[in-house]
């Protein structure tokens, strides 16, 4: 298993200190209890309810007062015995002087005796004094030939405990380990034995409620948005030449990564309210794959490094959830520098950069943006993304189509518009701005207890100052650049 080759590793280097940040506290000490045996050295815990303990007896034998962080250092000061010394949830008093202070003793004094610090929290935020005497590990998330195995576990057990095995269908066994991934091994087991156990079988309606619980859990760290609400291309008016590009990678694309040369991802450049966010869902809709959309203001935090820090644990979650589209909306506010952040735009630059470079698990970038004169030249270099779309205001054709999919959507019949007429007053606007109109006109129509038609619409289009002339110069100078830059798409 590699979490346990990696905890291996970590034990057996001279790294007095380990810092492991996980929500899986029962998976990891059952490692540590089988690793200790194996590399036979005692393993003890301490938790504030229970003070110091020898893990691996059965009963666990507790060592006397140790109850507090103070005594429990102490102790391990004070003993000539090497081992692993589990500190559980010792986030709160890892930054008091005193307590660092004898970390930071046991720590030095680790070539004369090899006691291990291991310190396991949901978080912990490290004092720099000992920081450099620290390693760090993370718990990988299960793959999808762990996830298949509980299935397997989670049906023996509900054959012994009802006498008879559950219904399965095959297809919906496959669907369920594939969007489990993302998910803790704990928390993917809970809603794989929920669903078995709601009414005896592994069915298409289970598959909806994990992913519908899934979105949740991912929700809740208001890093990553899990993003159930997609689209598809024939809901996209024009941008036939990133349609046909997606297509050409689609198959690429579903096997997460077998390949070398993997599909990345694309920049989608253009004025704003062009259909660049329709696209972006329509692209994860084609595909049939997760969309995770990453909010980069949720990001920033005013502690140094936990910007980083977060941005990492947002990639780590998409890169568990391959192959998955992972949409990062107007990129250019998150990674545009500035003088007076103290240097994080940048360090969140080489984040980013590190991870793509490393991305070649199926994760397909989708990154939108506005203002292409804020992105450093770094991000949007051959190699980073695989190309630059530009998504200009639509044509004649494609206004004509865009009025006709926002009619149909509310149930009016394009046939009954003069779809010619409105497509001539909407020159200039973007696909935005034509919805608008359309509801703009719906809203009328309502009030006066008549019905929608083409005079209301065009009323509602003649009152409209679009975009490309309320910010003509700068809409312009940005067309302009991208003539020659960019792929139209």
């Amino acid at each position: 298993m590699p979490d346990l080759h990696d905890l291996k590793l970590n034990l057996r280097s001279a790294t007095p200190i380990l810092v492991i940040e996980t929500l899986e506290e029962p998976r990891l000490l059952g490692q540590f209890t089988r690793l200790g045996i194996e590399l036979m050295r005692p393993v003890y815990r301490w938790t504030l309810t229970d003070g110091l303990r020898r893990a691996e007896s059965d009963p666990p034998h507790s060592i006397m007062n140790t109850d507090t962080p103070e005594q429990a250092l102490r102790h391990i000061r004070a003993t000539s015995q090497a081992g692993l010394y589990l500190l559980l949830d010792f986030h709160p008093f890892v930054s008091e002087p005193l307590l660092t202070r004898l970390m930071k003793e046991i720590a030095q004094d680790y070539d004369q005796v090899a006691r291990k610090l291991v310190l396991i929290s949901h978080a912990l935020e490290i004092p720099p004094e000992i920081r450099h005497l620290c390693a760090r590990m993370h718990l990988r998330l299960p793959d999808t030939n762990t996830l298949f195995q509980v299935i397997r576990d989670e049906v023996r057990r509900y054959g012994e405990r009802h006498g008879h095995s559950p219904r399965a269908n095959r297809d919906a066994v496959k669907q369920l380990a594939r969007h489990a991934t993302g998910l803790t091994l704990s928390d993917a087991r809970r809603m794989i034995r929920d669903a078995i156990e709601n009414d005896g079988a592994i069915t298409r309606e289970d598959v909806e409620q994990l992913l519908s619980a899934k979105q949740a859990l991912l929700n809740q760290t208001g890093l990553l948005h899990f993003e159930a609400d997609v689209a598809h291309f024939q809901d996209v008016a024009g941008l036939e030449n990133l349609k046909n590009w997606v297509q050409l990678r689609r198959k690429r694309l579903l096997e997460g990564g077998r390949h070398k040369d993997q599909p990345r991802g694309v920049l989608l450049l253009g004025v704003q309210g062009g259909g660049k966010s329709l696209a972006a869902r329509a692209i994860a809709g084609q595909l049939g794959l997760p969309l995770l959309r990453l909010d980069f203001a949720t990001l920033y935090n005013k502690y140094i490094g936990e910007t980083e820090k977060n941005l990492r644990d947002a990639l780590e979650a998409a890169r568990a959830m391959a192959p998955c589209v992972l949409w990062i909306d107007e990129i250019e506010k998150g990674l545009a520098s500035s003088d007076e952040d103290g240097g994080v735009s940048t360090r969140v630059l080489g984040t980013l950069l590190t991870w793509m470079a490393d991305n070649q698990r199926g994760v397909f970038i989708v990154a939108t943006a506005n203002d292409i004169q804020r992105l450093p030249p770094e991000l949007i270099r051959k190699g980073r993304l695989d190309e630059i779309f530009f998504v200009d205001l639509p044509d004649a054709s494609m206004r004509r189509k865009i009025l006709e999919i926002h009619l149909r959507r509310r149930n009016l019949a394009p046939g009954r518009f003069d779809l010619a007429r409105l497509v001539a007053l909407s020159e200039g606007f973007s696909g935005a701005e034509i919805e608008q109109a359309v509801i703009a006109a719906i809203y009328a129509a309502d009030a006066n207890d008549a019905q929608v038609d083409s005079d209301r619409i065009a009323d509602e289009l003649c009152r409209t100052r679009p975009l490309s002339v309320v910010m003509g110069e700068r809409i312009e100078a940005l067309r302009r650049w991208a003539a020659d830059r960019t792929v139209p798409a």
